[in-house]
């Protein structure tokens, strides 16, 4: 059942009085989404006690808008061999040690039950930690799975999972596995199929294959529910509303709040120097490290474009520093109209900045809410799973964005084809990038259509309602 708005009748049952506690994967990837979601609650004057390792919640504060209503709760991350000390969450850790984090996360099971019997809430929204349904069952609450990855990626895995049962997977043809879904036109290429299901088959966490995890998770909740709209994924969910037989909830898409800070100086100087919709902004992320030559391609690519620039990247794969990985007399040539920087920006901000004409983003689902509702035009650069799959989305079945060329068989990218899709989705004269600028601000627009996310959280809130009883 869904509702695109609330009638009045409808909205008086959404009386502001559940408790929700929240209890997201340890990575800064999805606690913030997560949190995204509890202000739009504690807007409604819902309660929410947020599971957050300890030193992580400082990290969080300035995002929790409503301190009133959301409680960080604080919890302790057991020792789990292999991890250095003092980890919390993914980005504390290279990317092959995620799956000890989750072994981390499911130690804490006894120390969460212990916490939600005290706190006895009426909900629990989770994602990695499959065993929660089952606790939280024990304990008398509802359980919600909260996807942060879109239906899209969850239909392909659920394909993936059937027609691969008992066979090859290292042979079969991955690249048709579209063909069955509701749209065909998010295709995956023969090595990021191979990609996708290496990662499901792994194993991630307490020897728990990361399919599995997900799997039973979703099958074992109270209700499924993903951070999207009708508008935009409305075939994927009715086809897992049919293959899951259970509620589907959808928060609409959860857009993040304007930011009530200024631009740093030193960057608010920098872009001012530069005309209107004239700079490049490229970011990937807080745990996207590249591999030397795929960064340096980079910045060649964006050296060839001609344009100013500002890449917001980490160091990569085995260097420590940014002006150790700069290919050489690089900064002698861009000659002050580029700047790559190793540390944290202010991204909504820099998005916002009349300068900033261009996105290259690495397809996380934050990163692409906060492209979608400002003008700057969108070039799409996946690295992993579920990126892949939002990038197919945004540039084969929306159209409103152009993806970078990358190499059949390995997925490697050059200079010239991140040049080529910047040129497209600049150029006034480029056919296919009028289409895609078109495109965008008319999904922008419905974005931020004023009654689109309300009516979305109104209807939210009332499914949580009629879950509870």
């Amino acid at each position: 059942m869904y509702y695109l708005a609330g009638t009045e009748s409808q909205k008086e049952m959404a009386t502001p009085n559940l408790h929700i506690a929240m209890y997201p994967f340890f990575a800064i990837g999805h606690l913030t989404p997560f949190l995204r979601l509890a202000n739009k609650l504690a807007k409604k004057g819902f309660k929410i006690s947020f599971l957050v390792p300890t030193k992580t919640a400082s990290k969080l504060t300035n995002l929790n808008l409503h301190p009133q209503f959301i409680t960080f709760i604080p919890i302790t991350v057991p020792h789990v061999d292999g991890l250095p000390p003092g980890f919390e969450t993914t980005s504390d850790v290279p990317y092959p040690l995620h799956p000890l984090i989750m072994t981390a996360m499911d130690r804490t099971q006894a120390d969460v039950e212990v916490i939600l019997q005290d706190l006895n809430p009426n909900l629990v929204f989770f994602d990695f930690t499959e065993w929660m349904p089952e606790l939280a069952r024990g304990l008398g609450i509802k359980s919600i799975y909260y996807s942060i990855v879109s239906s899209v990626t969850v239909c392909l895995g659920l394909r993936l999972a059937k027609e691969l049962e008992g066979s090859n997977l290292i042979r079969a043809d991955l690249t048709k596995l579209s063909s069955s879904l509701p749209d065909s036109s998010v295709k995956l290429h023969s090595h990021e199929a191979q990609a996708h299901v290496a990662v499901m088959v792994m194993k991630f966490g307490s020897d728990i294959s990361f399919f599995d995890r997900h799997y039973f998770g979703t099958i074992q909740s109270d209700a499924l529910s993903f951070r999207t709209c009708r508008e935009i994924e409305g075939p994927f969910i009715d086809h897992l509303e049919s293959q899951f037989g259970k509620t589907i909830l959808l928060s609409g898409p959860v857009l993040p709040e304007p930011p009530t800070s200024t631009l740093e100086p030193k960057w608010a100087k920098w872009l001012a120097g530069f005309q209107d919709i004239s700079v490049i902004y490229c970011a990937f992320g807080s745990e996207c490290n590249l591999k030397k030559d795929q960064f340096q391609e980079l910045l060649f690519g964006l050296e060839l474009t001609g344009m100013p620039f500002l890449a917001a990247l980490k160091p990569p794969m085995g260097v420590n520093s940014i002006e150790e990985a700069l290919p050489e007399g690089f900064e002698e040539r861009i000659n002050g109209r580029g700047v790559v920087h190793g540390g944290w920006v202010q991204q909504q901000l820099i998005l916002e900045h009349p300068s900033v004409g261009c996105f290259i983003t690495h397809c996380g689902t934050g990163s692409l809410s906060e492209a979608l509702v400002n003008k700057c035009q969108v070039v799409l650069l996946p690295h992993v799973a579920e990126q892949i799959i939002n990038a197919r989305m945004m540039s084969s079945k929306l159209r409103i964005g152009v993806e970078v060329e990358k190499r059949e068989e390995d997925g490697w990218f050059s200079k010239e084809s991140v040049c080529k899709a910047v040129k497209i989705v600049m150029e006034e004269d480029s056919e296919v990038g009028k289409e895609v600028r078109a495109n965008h601000e008319k999904l922008r627009e419905l974005l931020l259509a004023k009654d689109l996310e309300s009516s979305y959280i109104d209807s939210f809130t009332e499914q949580l309602q009629l879950l509870v009883g």
